[in-house]
């Protein structure tokens, strides 16, 4: 396998960065393999829940299915809390940064932003603020996150759902992976 020549980026050739961004792409054209191969090995849990978090992610995605949701909706659903594992204290960023360049802004802030709506339903029993996602009242995706939370995401914990397997999504992943990335 071909390498650069440098050992510092600043002493780096027009052929070495056309080398790298060659090899960069390529890399990228498998982020959906990588993230189906994290997904499928998700299949313990926090201590204490009734399923798995692959389970969760697969019982977010088949109600998203089920309610007839955009494609970039159901991954979503079966992405926004792939955080868990790497990203404990803010995972609802973790997974909305990897899905940002590939979904639209409402999406991004759905996912981004869910950990905070999800304390609705727990915070007030941990001497917390259960209204913590308040502050948002007003934005344009406020309602959209309330209902992403409420529909996909707090009741999908249940371990007599029958959720469709992750190869059923996995075209899905590929599709929104495959895409252009938007612009920033």
């Amino acid at each position: 396998m071909k390498k650069v020549s440098f050992t510092e980026m600043k002493k780096g050739t027009k052929e070495d960065y056309l080398l790298l961004d060659k090899n960069e792409k390529d890399f990228a054209k498998k982020t959906a393999d990588r993230i189906l191969k994290f997904l499928s090995s998700l299949t313990e849990t926090l201590e204490g829940y009734q399923v798995s978090r692959l389970e969760h992610s697969l019982q977010s995605a088949t109600r998203a299915l089920y309610a007839g949701e955009s494609e970039e909706m159901i991954v979503a659903a079966l992405l926004h809390d792939i955080g868990d594992e790497l990203a404990p204290m803010n995972h609802s960023e973790y997974a909305a940064s990897i899905l940002k360049p590939y979904v639209s802004e409402k999406t991004h802030w759905i996912v981004e932003k869910h950990g905070e709506f999800q304390a609705y339903y727990y915070a007030h029993h941990l001497g917390g603020n259960r209204n913590k996602r308040d502050k948002y009242k007003g934005h344009k995706y406020f309602d959209a996150c309330v209902n992403f939370c409420e529909k996909y995401d707090q009741c999908s914990f249940d371990p007599n759902y029958e959720s469709y397997p992750l190869e059923k999504f996995e075209p899905m992943v590929r599709n929104i992976f495959a895409r252009k990335p938007y612009s920033s």
